[in-house]
């Protein structure tokens, strides 16, 4: 090529080299703008997730004089268990009720004052007469659980400037409620029964506790089934399996499956392990062995993904000292592979941790009371406790939604955070 020829190739690439810096740049702004529009409507989704569900944190309490009448609660005098327990406490509230607004005569007002107090405030006092039976003949100031419409009107939810007709509380009902803000006995506390109280029909009493240990008990389950079959399905996959059309079919299937909709799962669990095989619904041991094939493939792929990282050079230097084929897998290669089978791992169970749908299926999604004590309990789960709240008509029921859905994000986010230290901490660069 000529001098000339080149000079003239040359401004041919000079003139459309501006044009091609500037699609570049045009390319960068709409990445850095795609990415930037991600983050503001995750951003508005947080915002409006917390917005809504951080008052469920506190619960609105009424100071109350209970005098714990012996004639109502024991009459006999005989402290036994049975008696006790079965002692109309509803009507010490009413008798303290009584006594705050002895103005209230009718039948229909009493009603609407009894119920300022929660449902399950003569709970309270069950339980404290039966831990300390001596409280009975005395009198004694607690703090009871508010009624859920009360909770809302003392948290802002509900407008008490606006006409009688266009709320859901009467204007004696609010004057009442002033009153007890007048002589400070009612407030907000600490909501404690929320993150260790069951599920229930009452949103003032209603509870993640149960759901939480559902989702704990499951993904047990889960983790000691789906790691060691996964890692050991990688290992012989990647290491040890001849390369013919079956070990091809099977890695086609496992990439396949790792796309099933994961109501699949839940179909196949509920054919297999409770129609087939008769184990209990809503138990969290079927719910971890349904979640365990769902994680199966992400598992697999990831650890061997992290089996094909490893150098050749590692398997022929201990081959070459004499190492058998599976003292270098289990010797070097899994030690080394293993801190990206875990972060496979933590990421399969964060997915699992969220599943809904195959839990649905096999009868987790139960109106369950009780806090599971152990697998084959019957019990819920977090994403569906969540999906029965956002279900309910009540306005406590959506603030509770939102927080037991912040719960939720706290722990995946927890999770992934985990996944990214393990990787930070234990990844070796070749």
């Amino acid at each position: 090529m000529s001098k000339q020829e080149q000079i003239r190739t040359m401004d041919r690439v000079n003139a459309t080299l501006k044009q091609r810096y500037g699609r570049e740049r045009r390319f960068r702004r709409f990445g850095f703008f795609a990415v930037l529009l991600g983050l503001t409507f995750v951003g508005l989704m947080f915002l409006s997730i917390i917005s809504k569900g951080y008052s469920a944190f506190q619960q609105t309490r009424i100071l109350m004089d209970i005098e714990f009448t012996e004639s109502i609660i024991d009459p006999a005098g005989e402290r036994e268990y049975a008696v006790l327990s079965s002692a109309n406490y509803a009507g010490l509230i009413k008798q303290s009720l009584r006594a705050l607004y002895p103005e209230v005569k009718g039948r229909k007002e009493k009603r609407e004052l009894y119920a300022i107090v929660s449902n399950g405030a003569p709970l309270v006092l069950r339980e404290k007469v039966l831990a300390d039976p001596a409280l009975i003949g005395t009198r004694t100031q607690l703090w009871l659980p508010a009624d859920d419409d009360i909770d809302m009107l003392i948290k802002g939810h509900i407008d008490r400037t606006v006409p009688e007709s266009e709320r859901r509380i009467k204007d004696n009902v609010v004057a009442w409620i002033e009153k007890l803000e007048a002589d400070q006995k009612i407030e907000k506390f600490f909501n404690l029964t929320f993150l260790t109280g069951g599920d229930s029909r009452e949103p003032e009493l209603a509870g993640i506790g149960g759901a939480v240990m559902g989702s704990l008990y499951t993904l047990i389950i889960t983790l000691l089934l789906s790691f060691p079959m996964g890692v050991a399905a990688a290992v012989y996959l990647e290491e040890f399996a001849p390369r013919n059309r079956w070990t091809d079919l099977v890695e086609v299937n496992i990439n396949n499956l790792a796309a099933v909709p994961s109501i699949v799962f839940g179909l196949l669990g509920l054919a297999v392990f409770i129609n087939f095989f008769g184990l209990p619904r809503s138990a969290p041991l079927v719910g971890g062995m349904v979640l365990t094939l769902m994680t199966l493939p992400t598992i697999i792929i990831a650890s061997r993904a992290a089996l094909k990282a490893v150098p050749p050079s590692i398997r022929e230097a201990a081959l070459g000292v004499g190492a058998s084929k599976m003292q270098a897998v289990f010797h070097h290669v899994l030690p080394l592979s293993m801190p990206g089978m875990l972060t496979g791992t933590i990421i399969g169970m964060a997915q699992a941790l969220g599943e809904t749908a195959p839990l649905l299926m096999i009868g987790m999604v139960a109106f369950i009371v009780d806090i599971p004590g152990g697998a084959m309990d019957p019990a819920t789960v977090l994403p569906v406790q969540i999906f029965l709240w956002a279900d309910s008509p009540e306005r406590a029921f959506m603030e509770k939604t939102s927080a037991a859905i912040m719960v939720l994000l706290g722990f995946l986010i927890v999770m992934n955070v985990l996944a990214v230290i393990l990787r930070k901490r234990f990844e070796r660069r070749w």
